[in-house]
């Protein structure tokens, strides 16, 4: 297994700089996943990863070799793209073979390497198909085929649940997730989808604008965000930011009560609407001028436009930017 390592990385293009000094480590065998909005840099991160970009500045490092200006092909690493990049006049049996055969291997010693990996994805009653005959999700178990095939140190995804519909893209979440743990290959997995991040990493980067704004657990990230765009970034709905003494308070919209458990801060809520999500309600109002939602089992009974409501922010969930 295989850890990356980033020191001071930057990537500087004419009129823009997508990456700004990120520095960070991703350990041997876990699955990381890049995430940001359009633009942040990640895609690019992921590329010099691969070697397909070279950075302006700073280092890259596997494990304690630096690969900065190694070439894609000797880095051993498998990647696998937003549009599957399979190959539309092989046969599932030869898309999954031509990373072997390119490499020489003889014909019994890759039979058997496609067979096992066929079989490990599912794929052995389609492995006479074109990719036009396949599913969404075939495809795609194709392309992580290639990309596993020849046990790379490093697998590299990008964006590559994005042509699925929901449905199917929920499903090959938890496929991916547990193909990786029964790899135990150093994993990094480019999505703008927070929620996606947040069900799939063991740790997550979050970028913006090229910079780096926090590293950690999907746990630790949710509950400590390290600045008001990770606050309002992740969660749906996300953390509400409301302005108290001169500081904004964040707390969760899962987390406000309207009874004071413990050390609390308590608000004066503007009821505003209310939406009913299928076993939750979401109640929206204001609070010191800041939009606020609040998120329970049962609505707030006297939660109507026009008056107000006592909730409390505990402690305990609290944040202070």
């Amino acid at each position: 297994m295989t850890s990356i390592r980033f020191e001071n990385v930057s990537k500087q293009f004419t009129g823009a700089q997508p990456l700004k000094e990120v520095s960070f480590k991703i350990q041997a065998g876990e699955f990381f996943v890049l995430v940001g909005p359009s633009g942040c840099g990640k895609s690019t991160l992921l590329r010099i990863i691969a070697g397909l970009e070279t950075p302006s500045k700073g280092s890259v490092f596997f494990d304690d070799k630096n690969v900065t200006n190694m070439a894609p092909k000797d880095r051993d690493v498998g990647m696998v793209f937003q549009n599957y990049a399979l190959y539309p006049h092989l046969s599932v049996f030869n898309n999954l073979a031509f990373p072997l055969s390119i490499r020489n291997l003889d014909k019994q010693a890759i039979k058997e390497r496609v067979t096992h990996t066929a079989e490990l994805l599912r794929l052995t009653e389609v492995l006479d198909r074109k990719p036009k005959q396949l599913s969404g999700g075939q495809r795609q178990r194709v392309a992580v085929g290639r990309a596993i095939i020849r046990k790379p140190r490093v697998f590299l995804f990008d964006e590559p649940l994005s042509n699925l519909d929901a449905q199917l893209r929920t499903h090959m979440r938890a496929e991916l997730r547990t193909l990786q743990q029964s790899l135990g290959v150093t994993t990094v997995y480019v999505t703008h989808d927070q929620m996606e991040a947040m069900t799939m990493s063991d740790r997550m980067a979050i970028l913006h604008e090229g910079a780096l704004q926090q590293v950690g657990t999907p746990i630790e990230i949710y509950s400590r965000p390290a600045n008001t765009f990770v606050a309002r970034f992740t969660g749906n709905p996300p953390m509400n930011l409301i302005p108290v003494d001169g500081k904004l308070l964040g707390i969760r919209p899962e987390h406000l009560s309207t009874a004071e458990i413990g050390d609390s801060t308590p608000l004066s809520i503007q009821p505003q609407s209310l939406e009913y999500i299928g076993g939750e309600w979401l109640m929206h109002g204001v609070c010191n001028e800041a939009s606020v939602t609040m998120r329970s089992a049962s609505a707030v009974a006297d939660w109507s436009a026009g008056g107000t409501v006592r909730l409390y922010a505990p402690h305990r969930y609290s944040c202070w930017f």
